[in-house]
């Protein structure tokens, strides 16, 4: 567990507070057994009780995007998950994160296959691609920041194919 996902449910429990669904004290309470769990299940215990109040970073941590020549695009207001895995062979995926609920740090592993991958990535955030290997492909990185809020990190392989990285203008 990272200290963004404590950050992520403090800044959850700082929302519940400004609608009215905790004290002062409540808060207060909660958010020091926040910064101090270890678990995922600790942190999840504080926004359990809280309607509307769900760390979508630890309810979704893992979700699968296969597309075998087809297209795949996720744009609008969509949940991302805390790790995104791409396989795509002789396809295309498109994920737009403009208007998406996304996490402080994004995981996403690559397997691409003659496909091509095209990241939007929002204002202000960082990747990191240092993970990637390229084999006959290209990795086109338009955003140039490693620091940056959310933060995408990017690995796996990509084999005759194409990833293109960007913010919207």
């Amino acid at each position: 567990m990272s200290d963004a996902e404590r950050e992520h449910v403090v800044s959850l429990l700082n929302k519940a507070v400004g609608r009215g669904m905790l004290t002062l004290d409540e808060f207060t309470t909660r958010t020091d057994t926040a910064l101090g769990a270890v678990t995922r299940a600790d942190l999840n215990a504080v926004l359990l009780d809280l309607p509307g109040m769900v760390n979508n970073e630890l309810a979704h941590a893992r979700t699968e995007l296969k597309n075998t020549m087809g297209t795949t695009v996720r744009k609008g207001h969509w949940i991302v998950p805390s790790e995104l895995v791409i396989r795509n062979t002789l396809g295309s995926t498109n994920l737009d994160f403009t208007a998406a609920d996304v996490p402080p740090v994004v995981t996403v592993d690559l397997d691409v296959s003659l496909g091509s991958v095209k990241l939007l990535l929002p204002a202000g955030s960082s990747v990191d691609v240092n993970a990637v290997e390229i084999t006959a492909g290209e990795l086109k990185d338009k955003v140039h920041n490693a620091v940056g809020n959310p933060h995408f990190q990017l690995r796996g392989a990509v084999r005759g194919g194409t990833v293109v990285i960007k913010r919207k203008r």
